[in-house]
């Protein structure tokens, strides 16, 4: 026999069911009929076999089927094992599968046609104990088939409502996963245009400390005004993230975020710090949306932040076309960059960034439904990107 290992509430379980079929074998003795012929040692022997009966109770878990079985078979002859039979019965028809349900069944109501047969014949007494019989072997299965099904239920609702946590936890992490890595687009897109800004002049100035006194008075006005912007640009990134969902920036006290219009100002700024970059578009007439909008800009941004970072010095040609129905198409390409200059003050800055600004400027193509690839072009690097521009 398997090993059962039964916890408090199973002991109290077993014993009230041993209760049960103690009390209902002794309420249920006067009603028993006796047959002619039999006497007290039949009575005595029926005792005996319903008291280890009402003990094999206790054995319920080990073997349900079998003991059922047994039972049944016994019961036939030995009035005193009804209670620890429906007891079986019900042991089976709440644990066990709906097969050998379904067989103790049809071995428990098998004599019931035999019964239905010989009923007109028999004493009125015997046929209602008899119907007694079937009535509550038909109660004790329809007994535990309710409680398996209702147990089935609990532990259905259980699974679901730990699928469901589980859900809830996934979904809460894929929402801070994607919180974080808008800041650091945001942080990436907006701090890294500036700051590369700070580290062309400043690289400048250490390069050619000799530079003339006007020379030094721009370029130290140009990282003043670099670092006033980046303070400033890194207030407005962290309003609009503490902002809410469908919150509008100019009510949270923020300027509005860059749309396509704003490249020539984009443009400017870069040229401020002596790039030598062409632009051409963006195209007149109707404004794109604005995501489609302020995703162009963030790729022309981290494009020419990208020129001043691994090719400073380069000339970079920026251009921007399409209209509703053909989508947006933006394109910067940057040519090689020319060696130290002292006299043009320009020295080759870091190249830290592994390709990350890049990687960010996929997703954010890909999130506004385009996409983007960045490749060397003959003697420089391209970047391209597709956005669609609903007609």
């Amino acid at each position: 026999m398997r090993r059962i290992t039964r916890t408090r509430r199973d002991w109290a379980a077993d014993l009230a069911l041993f209760l049960f079929a103690a009390c209902f074998a002794a309420v249920s003795s006067q009603s028993i009929p006796v047959a002619e012929g039999l006497g007290p040692g039949w009575r005595a022997a029926d005792q005996v076999a319903g008291g280890l009966g009402c003990a094999a109770v206790l054995l319920r878990r080990r073997a349900p089927v079998r003991l059922a079985v047994a039972l049944l078979l016994a019961g036939s002859v030995a009035h005193y094992l009804t209670g620890p039979t429906i007891v079986a019965v019900y042991t089976v028809a709440a644990a066990r599968p709906w097969k050998a349900t379904a067989w103790l069944a049809a071995l428990a109501f098998g004599p019931l046609p035999l019964f239905l047969w010989q009923l007109p014949d028999m004493s009125e007494e015997r046929a209602g104990s008899a119907v007694t019989y079937f009535a509550l072997i038909a109660g004790a299965i329809g007994w535990g088939l309710f409680r398996r099904s209702r147990q089935q239920l609990i532990a259905s609702l259980r699974e679901r409502a730990e699928l469901a946590e589980a859900d809830a936890e996934s979904r809460a992490a894929r929402a801070r996963l994607e919180a974080r890595e808008e800041i650091a687009r945001e942080m990436h897109d907006v701090l890294g245009h500036r700051l590369s800004l700070l580290s062309v002049h400043a690289g400048a100035l250490e390069f050619n400390p000799g530079a003339p006194r006007a020379e030094i008075e721009r370029a130290a006005g140009v990282m003043r005004e670099s670092a006033h912007l980046a303070l400033h640009d890194l207030r407005e990134v962290i309003g609009v993230l503490r902002a809410g969902p469908g919150t509008d920036p100019s009510e949270a006290g923020e300027r509005p975020q860059p749309e396509l219009a704003d490249l020539p100002r984009l443009v400017a700024e870069a040229r401020a710090a002596g790039g030598r970059i062409e632009l051409a578009g963006p195209p007149e007439g109707a404004a794109p949306p604005p995501l489609v909008g302020r995703t162009a800009y963030r790729i022309v941004q981290e494009a020419l932040t990208n020129v001043r970072k691994h090719a400073p010095g380069a000339a970079a040609d920026v251009r921007v076309t399409g209209g509703p129905g053909d989508g947006l198409t933006v394109e910067v390409r940057n040519t090689r960059p020319p060696g130290p200059d002292p006299a043009r003050g320009t020295v080759p800055g870091p190249a830290e960034g592994g390709g990350q600004g890049l990687i960010g400027l996929a997703e954010r193509a890909r999130l506004a439904g385009g996409e983007l690839t960045a490749v060397p072009a003959g003697d420089g690097f391209r970047v391209r990107a597709w956005l669609p521009w609903q007609g």
